[in-house]
């Protein structure tokens, strides 16, 4: 059995450790209940860069949608730069889609906030629900109209 205490004192250490108990097949003095946990928190991480990177692709969605007169070279290359690193994390992390659905809801209402601060606009000037779909958010093709005045 391994010092469990080096899990909380010298977390590389015990990383290490770990991991070459693991390649030597040393189960059994393997400290299998961290080594889970850790496991689990890498997917609870891979799900959180998904929803940030969604974050950051809807609110300048939103800041191109709804502040056309500011329309600049950042906010489109962010715009590019995010559908790159979201595909590049989909492909690395494939079953991810199938959270897609609740990590834009999730995100969307982050970039409302976001979006309130950076604009001055008032948030009830924003959709209430994510007004894109993700295939439209990661279409190259795909820039967001003035919203209609209605």
């Amino acid at each position: 059995m391994t010092d469990n205490s080096l899990y909380d004192t010298d977390f590389y250490a015990w990383a290490t450790q770990q991991a070459a108990l693991l390649r030597a097949g040393k189960l059994n003095d393997a400290d299998i209940a961290h080594i889970a946990e850790e496991i689990e928190s890498m997917g609870r991480s891979e799900k959180r860069e998904l929803v940030n990177r969604l974050v950051v692709l809807a609110l300048h969605l939103l800041k191109w949608q709804f502040q056309p007169g500011l329309r600049g070279n950042s906010w489109r290359l962010s715009v590019e730069e995010q559908r790159y690193r979201l595909s590049s994390h989909l492909d690395d992390n494939p079953s991810l889609k199938s959270k897609l659905d609740d990590a834009i809801r999730d995100a969307y209402r982050l970039a409302l906030i976001e979006a309130e601060k950076e604009t001055g606009l008032p948030r009830r000037v924003f959709p209430a629900e994510c007004p894109y779909s993700f295939a439209q958010m990661m279409d190259a093709a795909f820039w967001p109209e003035e919203p209609v005045e209605g």
